[in-house]
């Protein structure tokens, strides 16, 4: 699914890549993928006291995952344990929040079918089931987390089953549990299919913005755009060229309605890029991943924005031990490596980024850090300061 292809080529990113200002990364937990959970694909949320949520893969009472809370001190305590039945499987997205602090969520698998569910966590940790998916038209195995309106209604993808064919659905739950799908995916040369590890976007008139891993032109992933209506447009089809393919993870919207976002593989050096693009369909490529120890390969997250427009994000792998970095692209293309995993710290990240009000970065890696009871360790969650 993710491209893994590694080609020595990072000489002319050099011109491109600026040495990282003053940070300071810490550990901030490392996960032994026992009680505590393992495997953490997805971001954090942060609470106002500064405490941190998630989820994990794998781990907990009976090994299939975790939703956590970390504090300020760095003490975890797991919210709750998935037992892999009826009450899902699994998570691999992140969570959103109501005003009441109940947590909500979805699990890859799980369910009275195995295909996945949309969860609710109250405060006093009961966990409720608001949807199970069937495999059937609604769709399966949900890899991207929900994003909710002001009414209370949900909104978010399944990343297979569904539609004609059967290539994933655009779904809303409402507030009172009424499941409908926006759209299924079709492909081929006019829609999208896959839309893995992504979480859709909202403008204000309630359009609905995503990216799905292939279809298009060249069947190398699109960006859409879904209508109050349900009518579906492509805003670019990637052409699997110096362009970029496989596109992951949740675009980020500007003021004047540009998208930006990363594609995983493809580019001039095969390792993703950085695009953007703009409401008339044009995609500007910002940053072509090179590799190396100066740069990052095969985003899967996606990237978020500041203020100012500078755009920050994390990859797969690249950097000194091919382990993955963390970088800040600024309005003129400058690409700055704020951090270089080596293991230890961390590796291998899918997870988006969350930026604080002060400029800190927070997120987690699926491997590494000094956890044990896990190859490869059981993944970290981690803070870089500025």
């Amino acid at each position: 699914m993710i491209n893994r292809v590694h080609v020595i080529a990072f000489l002319v990113v050099l011109v491109l890549t600026a040495l990282a200002p003053a940070q300071t990364f810490t550990t901030l937990y490392n996960f032994t993928g026992g009680s505590d959970g393992g495997y953490p694909y997805a971001a954090v949320l942060r609470d106002k006291a500064g405490n941190l949520y998630s989820t994990t893969y794998a781990g907990g009472a009976s090994g299939y995952g975790v939703v956590f809370k970390l504090d300020t001190a760095g003490n975890e305590t797991v919210l709750y344990s998935f037992a892999g039945g009826s009450d899902g499987a699994n998570p691999v997205a992140g969570l959103t929040a109501d005003s009441s602090g109940n947590l909500y969520g979805t699990t890859e698998v799980g369910g009275p079918s195995g295909v996945g569910t949309v969860f609710q966590l109250s405060k006093s940790g009961k966990e409720t089931v608001l949807y199970s998916f069937t495999g059937g038209s609604d769709g399966c195995y949900p890899t991207g987390g929900l994003l909710r309106d002001k009414a209370g209604n949900f909104y978010g993808t399944a990343s297979e089953c569904g539609g004609t064919g059967k290539y994933g659905t655009v779904f809303k739950l409402s507030k009172n549990r009424q499941f409908t799908v926006l759209h299924g995916f079709a492909g081929g040369s006019s829609d999208g299919r896959f839309p893995q590890f992504t979480t859709v976007l909202m403008d204000k008139a309630g359009n609905i913005y995503g990216v799905t891993e292939q279809g298009g032109r060249a069947d190398s992933g699109v960006v859409y755009k879904l209508s109050k209506t349900g009518k579906i447009k492509l805003f670019y089809s990637f052409g699997g060229g110096t362009d970029g393919c496989d596109v992951f993870g949740i675009p980020v919207m500007d003021k004047q309605g540009n998208l930006y976002g990363t594609a995983n593989a493809c580019g001039p050096y095969h390792f993703g890029i950085v695009w953007k693009v703009s409401q008339k369909g044009k995609e500007t490529v910002l940053h072509s991943f090179a590799g190396g120890s100066s740069d990052g390969s095969e985003p899967v997250a996606g990237v978020i924005m500041d203020a100012k427009g500078n755009l920050y994000g994390d990859t797969y792998q690249g950097g000194s031990y091919n382990l993955g970095t963390v970088y800040r692209l600024d309005k003129k293309g400058t690409l700055t490596l704020l951090h270089t995993f080596s293991g230890s710290d961390g590796s291998y990240l899918y997870a988006g980024l969350l930026r604080d009000a002060a400029g800190n970065l927070y997120s987690t890696t699926l491997y590494g850090g000094s956890g044990h009871g896990c190859n490869n360790s059981c993944g970290t969650v981690w803070q870089i300061t500025k």
